[in-house]
């Protein structure tokens, strides 16, 4: 299933948010600690800006009610993160993250993305995510999952393509820095050598990695271009094997995630191991409170824990691979 099509179908299951929500009910200042350890933070690439080693996913308050959006949102700035991610294709998102976020926005680093590749299309999901997330400016924006050199990066930096609108949206300071996200490899590699982007956000996780050795390359670029590396799917576990009966409690995730204290553990220190700024969490909130209670204690993984984790990959299906 194509994760455009997951979204949909998450859209209308929101059994899985309630039950994660149980801890977190009731008013916003009893759901922050005022005293709580915050988030570290590293460097954006050169730009001086620091972001939150996590990033807040817009899907964890997507069919979320208005209320626990905002509670949500303000638990997560009071832990220390600043980095919020969303695009128009995660459901209603857009429209309630907008309102959420709107009292932190002045000090809050919001990325957005465009699946579309020409500029038309472009220009007018620009528009549209502006409004509806209550902001003049995207600290980032990014052309969003590109998978194919011919389909996506071929069209969005054609004449008329999609390209033309992140140029002319930074011109106008509409936009701060530029990036994209890939599923691909040779897409992300083709990207890079056709124009500097500021950061490049793509999957970082031990088993893709070492078993399905997706990764190295577009890390490598990235670093040699300068761009700040970006994580997604730092708490993947595998795709999700079939009849798998705790597949409905995760219904924002079209990945297996990682659960179990230990692999979760060792998987996202994995990644906030490798040569990056921050990662991306999942969609669901209980994944998204599991991913900053784990950054907020964070400490390189050692060499008995990277063996471990390699050995764990060989016997798992990573959801990329070369």
């Amino acid at each position: 299933m194509k994760r455009r099509d997951f979204l949909k179908a998450a859209a209308i299951s929101t059994a899985a948010l309630a039950a994660d929500r149980a801890v977190s009910t009731g008013k916003a200042q009893e759901l922050s600690d005022s005293n709580a350890a915050q988030l570290p933070r590293r460097p954006y690439g050169d730009t001086g800006i620091e972001l939150s080693i996590i990033s807040f996913g817009g899907i964890v308050v997507m069919n979320a009610d208005a209320e626990h959006a905002s509670q949500v949102v303000g638990e997560a700035v009071e832990r220390g993160v600043n980095y919020f991610d969303v695009a128009p294709s995660y459901g209603n998102a857009e429209e309630k993250l907008g309102p959420a976020l709107e009292p932190y926005r002045k000090d809050v680093f919001l990325a957005c993305k465009t699946g579309q590749r020409t500029a038309e299309g472009a220009q007018t999901e620009f528009d549209r995510s502006l409004e509806l997330l209550r902001t003049d400016h995207f600290d980032l924006y990014q052309l969003h999952g590109i998978t194919s050199v011919e389909d996506d990066v071929d069209v969005a930096f054609a004449d008329g393509g999609a390209m033309e609108v992140l140029l002319r949206a930074k011109a106008a300071g509409q936009v701060r820095h530029l990036g994209f996200s890939a599923h691909s490899e040779d897409a992300a590699v083709a990207a890079m050598e056709r124009y500097d982007f500021d950061s490049v956000l793509f999957p970082v996780n031990f088993a893709t990695w070492n078993k399905g050795n997706f990764g190295p390359r577009i890390m490598a670029k990235a670093q040699e271009i300068g761009a700040a590396r970006l994580a997604l799917k730092g708490l993947a576990r595998q795709r999700w094997p079939e009849n798998d009966p705790t597949r409905e409690k995760f219904g924002k995730c079209w990945y297996q995630p990682l659960t179990d204290p230990r692999e979760s553990d060792l998987g996202l220190r994995w990644t906030l191991s490798q040569p990056i700024t921050a990662a991306v969490t999942p969609g669901e909130e209980s994944l998204f409170r599991l991913a900053m209670d784990i950054a907020q204690r964070f400490t390189p993984v050692n060499e008995s824990e990277t063996t471990e984790l390699i050995a764990l990959a060989d016997t798992l299906e990573p959801i990329f691979e070369v």
